[in-house]
């Protein structure tokens, strides 16, 4: 998948929570989200191109989100 639409489709999903009060139920949100509703595939490309710099538009909020989640993705 390419990887432009994946960040662009996390930064969505980052837009959408950032509005909640609650910052680290904004961050549970937005991993929860792309846990529950992305394909393996898409977490493992996705995770691939923030570890090789691939991601730089990615929204910081986004950002911490996987860092704290992304070991429970499998």
């Amino acid at each position: 998948m390419d990887i432009e639409k994946l960040v662009r489709m996390a930064n969505q999903i980052g837009t959408f929570f950032q509005a909640m009060p609650d910052h680290a139920e904004a961050l549970d949100g937005i991993a929860g989200h792309i846990q529950k509703f992305w394909e393996p595939r898409m977490r493992r490309e996705f995770l691939g191109a923030i570890d090789g710099g691939q991601a730089d538009a990615l929204m910081p909020l986004v950002r911490e989100a996987v860092a704290l989640r992304r070991s429970s993705w499998g």
